[in-house]
């Protein structure tokens, strides 16, 4: 079965972690989202999937490349054009960026699954497609509740008694939503659906393909299942997922590593002392790490790959990026640490040099580093 993955945005409300990465590759619990929407494809039996790029495009392709790895087939649609000698990304909407793999190739010739790529679910694939076939029409949106205080960041959709799409409302204001049910980015079509998205220009599923389906009354239909939809569409997202998965509120989410003590999950080719370090879940420690007796821990927290935590630092309600030298004289508590910017849980960044933090949180792969003598530096909301 085919399979589509939308990755050609920029992600601007997830900056400035996309100014680094395309949104696909935001890491939960240090994966890329993108990762588990191949791995839930294939568990369906969606083994030829497309993906969309534009954005820093080299970003997905070199980590998936051709998706062996995965036991799925892997192909990319660049959107981009030629100006001055150069390759420039131009996106194309995604009802656009479809259109664009269809007129190439006419690669979609049956019932097809359609997926933002920012987002980790476990809906029963199987099941949806079942179900829209059953309706016989034209498209079928995943829907899900949502509460009336959310409703203006998504698309709200109305149906009928039978599931047809009545409505469909790209984030309305609020206060004017006319349902509480939003699409989730989750999408099945027929092949036929290409003769309602216009032959050029950019053109968008939610806000434009799908009122123009209502207004023209083509048979499209709305499916609430129950499963889980973690999206991850604002920078604030990224923490209250990872600390919703840690606390175990997310069931089914792989967590990496071994489970060494009670909700303390570790990595190979670490040097850790574990019944001498102050440490409380839930913790998730990388491959290849060294945390030195003294240090504080408390959960949730996520230290990525080969990661140094000198005795004396304090980690608490954070995550550290892959790589990150942490002095004993740090205290990071209740914010991601991602390369050189620190984000706190509501959003808001600086970078590790604005806030006088650039040399107690470095690169771990600098040798001989001397411990620093610089004066306690909290980076904290405490």
């Amino acid at each position: 079965m085919q399979g589509m993955i939308l990755g050609a945005g920029k992600g601007t409300r997830v900056r400035p972690i996309t100014e680094m990465i395309p949104k696909p590759m935001i890491p939960i619990l240090r994966r890329p989202v993108m990762e588990s929407i191949v791995q839930h494809f294939k568990l369906h039996g969606i083994d030829e999937i497309m993906v969309n790029t534009c954005y820093l495009a080299a970003k997905i392709e070199d980590y998936f490349r051709d998706g062996y790895q995965y036991g799925v087939n892997l192909c990319y649609s660049y959107e981009g054009e030629m100006q001055g000698g150069k390759l420039v990304g131009k996106a194309l909407g995604s009802a656009g960026g479809m259109r664009r793999v269809q007129q190439r190739s006419g690669f979609f010739h049956d019932t097809f699954v359609v997926v933002c790529g920012d987002a980790w679910i476990d809906l029963d694939l199987t099941a949806a497609v079942a179900w829209h076939k059953s309706k016989g029409g034209l498209a079928t949106i995943i829907t899900k509740w949502m509460a009336a205080d959310t409703l203006h960041r998504y698309g709200v959709v109305q149906t009928d008694d039978h599931g047809q799409v009545l409505a469909f409302q790209e984030k309305p204001a609020k206060g004017t939503a006319v349902s509480d049910m939003v699409n989730t980015g989750i999408y099945i079509f027929e092949p036929e659906i290409f003769n309602y998205i216009p032959p050029e220009g950019e053109y968008d599923i939610g806000s434009q393909l799908f009122p123009d389906l209502v207004r023209r009354q083509i048979p499209f239909y709305a499916a609430a299942f129950e499963f889980q939809w973690v999206d991850v569409g604002q920078l604030s997202d990224i923490w209250q997922v990872t600390s919703s998965i840690l606390r175990g509120e997310v069931e089914n989410y792989p967590i990496p590593g071994r489970e060494v003590a009670p909700n303390i999950h570790m990595g190979i080719n670490c040097v850790v002392d574990l019944e001498a370090l102050d440490i409380k879940g839930p913790v998730v420690i990388g491959n290849g790490c060294r945390i030195e007796t003294g240090a504080k821990l408390r959960g949730p927290l996520v230290i990525g790959n080969n990661c140094t935590i000198e005795k004396g630092a304090v980690l608490e309600n954070s995550s550290v990026d892959d790589y990150t030298y942490v002095s004993g004289i740090a205290a990071i508590v209740d914010r991601m640490i991602f390369q050189d910017h620190c984000i706190d849980h509501f959003g808001n960044h600086f970078t590790l040099k604005e806030i006088g933090a650039h040399e107690l949180l470095c690169d771990s792969r600098i040798q001989d580093r001397q411990r620093r003598q610089s004066p306690p530096c909290l980076i904290s909301t405490k």
